[in-house]
Parts: structure tokens; sequence; C-alpha cells
């Protein structure tokens, strides 16, 4: 399907648009392969893509514009990510202020455009600079991801007719599969004793899972990366540990764990574990897939909490 490219120009900087030409044009003169003539969308980081596979099943060809184990908050794009953009039939982000970087390549290229988190109720990030925005990780709920499935149906239906009652079913099958990883992941945290129900991580990005779970969250940061990890916010950490005699702590997959090395230095408290949130692994990794990712988070946080890490 043509798209149009002519309203990117005025977008990007001219080196940038340069950039993106020539490689467009070694592109034209590369080797051939088998045609794919089925509606590409294009998701913003793997975990929306991975939900968006199980949806869209062999009808679409769903590709994520970021990587494996990118940091999704500060990601860079670059001149070939505006031009999968402008090739794309259709554009999915988290919303949410998640992609902020994306909005400008989403706004200049003529691409149906959707907010997968449309509907949700978002909690609001509490404290600092970001107080009463909304916290973007909504899709850390099984609960709220049961909703981006039925936006996906909806918009899949809307590309591609004639498939509407495949994504349909499709979703249907795949939100009983979330139903059964919430209902895990509150029996793992019941396990929990209740005076220490409380997750620490390096970024408050655990609100919807801390939600569903019964959790209280504590953090070094609230959003975005780990230049946010203040001496004044580890030292905040590290009273609450101590305080409540936490047993274990842990960190994205995304982010360095340093700062919170240093909340385990200081406390004794262990080393809970990775966890992962804004990407899944590869897939000999251990969360090739979103349900994969929920499952694995919710296994670590228990152990942890329980004094079974390591």
């Amino acid at each position: 399907m043509p798209k149009n490219r002519a309203a990117l120009a005025g977008a990007l900087p001219t080196g940038m648009l340069a950039l993106a030409v020539a490689l467009a044009g070694c592109a034209s003169g590369a080797a051939t392969t088998p045609a794919d003539d089925r509606p590409v969308v294009l998701t913003t980081f793997t975990v929306l893509s991975d939900i968006a596979q199980n949806v869209a099943g062999d009808n679409l060809r769903v590709e994520s514009l970021t990587k494996v184990g990118a940091e999704i908050h500060g990601y860079e794009p670059t001149p070939g990510d505006v031009r999968r953009a402008a090739d794309a039939d259709l554009v999915l982000d988290n919303g949410l202020g998640l992609e902020a970087w994306f909005a400008q390549f989403v706004e200049s290229v003529d691409v149906p455009h959707v907010v997968v988190s449309e509907g949700v109720e978002p909690i609001d990030i509490s404290g600092d600079a970001y107080a009463g925005l909304p916290n973007p990780h909504a899709w850390m709920s099984p609960l709220n991801a049961a909703i981006y499935v039925d936006n996906m149906v909806v918009a899949f239906g809307e590309l591609d007719p004639e498939n509407a009652d495949d994504y349909a079913a499709n979703g249907e099958a795949y939100k009983a599969e979330l139903q059964e990883v919430y209902d895990d992941l509150v029996n793992e945290i019941d396990a929990v004793p209740p005076a220490e129900r409380v997750l620490v991580t390096c970024e408050g990005a655990f609100s919807y899972l801390a939600r569903d779970a019964g959790l209280e969250e504590a953090y070094i940061w609230p959003v975005n990366a780990e230049q946010q990890a203040t001496p004044q916010r580890i030292a905040a950490v590290i009273e609450r540990v101590e305080d409540d005699r936490l047993p274990a702590v842990f960190c994205e997959s995304t982010v360095s764990d340093r700062p919170m090395q240093q909340v385990v230095e200081a406390t004794g408290a262990a080393f809970g574990g990775t966890l992962y949130v804004d990407s899944l692994s590869e897939p000999d990794g251990p969360v090739p897939t979103y349900l994969d990712l929920l499952r694995y988070d919710a296994e670590v946080v228990a152990a942890g909490l329980r004094g079974e890490s390591g």
C-alpha cells in the first residue's frame, strides 16, 4: 500500500532526512525476497508486538519498532524507524505518555494510529515532578491487558474486515489466558506474609501489577531512567527497607541495577532478581512472551518476598 511521505520531510532535520532517503535508496537495490502482502502492524515495543501477534494470528505481519532489551522511555528513533512507520498500515502505541519521542512521526505520516491503552483507568504517579501524571506501565496488569486486546480487535477488524471474526476469536482466547495469569499472580502473592508485601524496585513501573496483587510499592525513581537515582531517593528507599525489614528488593532488565545494589549493601536485604517490564527477552531467555513476563515477574517477586531469593 503506497504511503504519503511528503509530510515527513517537514518533520525531520535535514541531515536525518537525507540519511533516511539514502537508506531507502540502498534498500531498493537489495536482493528481492518473496513478497508478503499481509498488512503491516507496527508497535512501539516488544511487549505490544507479542500481544498484537496473538490477536492477529497469521493474517497480519506484526513488527516491533524497538528491539529486545531497549529502554523505551529514552529511546532515540532512527531514520530507519521513520521509514518503517511510513510503510506500515497501522501503528500501535501504548500512550499514557510512554512514547513521547514517537509522537512527531505518528503525526507526520498518513498511517492509522491507535493508542491501545484507551479505556484503561490510569494510576497517577505520586510525588516528584511527575506527580499527577499517569503511570504509563498499564500493561503490567493482566486486567488492563484485556482492554489492550479489545482495542486491537477493533483496530484489526477495521484494517482487515475480511478477517474480523478471526481477530475477535483470537482476542477472546487470549483474554482467557490473561485471566489465568491474573489468578496465578494473586495466588503467588497470597503466599507472602502480609507485613512483607512491599515491592521495592528501581523504577515505579509496577503500580498496576501491585494493585492487582495487593502489594504496596516503593521505588528509587518514579518513571524514566536511572539518571534520576539521586542520593536522596536511594536514602529514602534504604529507610523504607530498614523500617519494614523487607527481605528483598528488585530492579528492571532495561536499566542498571547499581542504585539498587547500594540499597542491598546498606540494608542487608537480598537482591531478589531482575524483573521485566518494558521489553521481552530473546526467544531462548526467561520471558520470550508477554504471558511469560507476567508469570516470571510474579514468581520472582513472590520468592524474594518469602525470603527464597538466591
